[in-house]
């Protein structure tokens, strides 16, 4: 997949990646600060039929969400220091209970990022447009 977006696009781009990825239980978001990727998880989760606003976990490192009996983790691991600091914070098992995990900043803890995760890119192209691709 390899698509190109803009704020207007971005309720359909989400919905597009909800059905072609439902299957996969971690999602990893990899792109340089600013560059929409809250924005883009809390489409996807809309879109998924989480009601309530969903924020960035920066500070708690991890939201939880419950939406047609399934959990869902929005991970923040921006704050974290290494591995060590993301398996004390709990982001191993969480990631192993929930039926999808949405981690940005997966390059903080690599390894702790499981062999099937869906690693979606997402790069600037100007103010308005983005570009996600991903490995699958």
């Amino acid at each position: 997949m390899d698509l190109i977006y803009t704020l207007y696009d971005i309720d359909e781009i989400a919905a597009q990646l909800v059905h072609q990825y439902a299957s996969k239980p971690v999602w990893v978001f990899q792109a340089p600060m600013g560059a929409g990727k809250t924005t883009l998880i809390a489409a996807i989760g809309s879109a998924m039929g989480i009601q309530q606003a969903m924020s960035s976990p920066t500070f708690s490192i991890m939201n939880e969400y419950e939406v047609q009996g399934k959990l869902i983790y929005h991970m923040d691991w921006y704050r974290l220091e290494n591995e060590a600091e993301a398996r004390q914070a709990g982001v191993e098992a969480a990631m192993e209970e929930a039926d999808l995990s949405l981690v940005e900043w997966p390059e903080k803890a690599p390894n702790l990022v499981p062999e099937h995760a869906v690693v979606f890119n997402i790069e600037f192209i100007d103010p308005d447009h983005r570009r996600i691709y991903t490995n699958q």
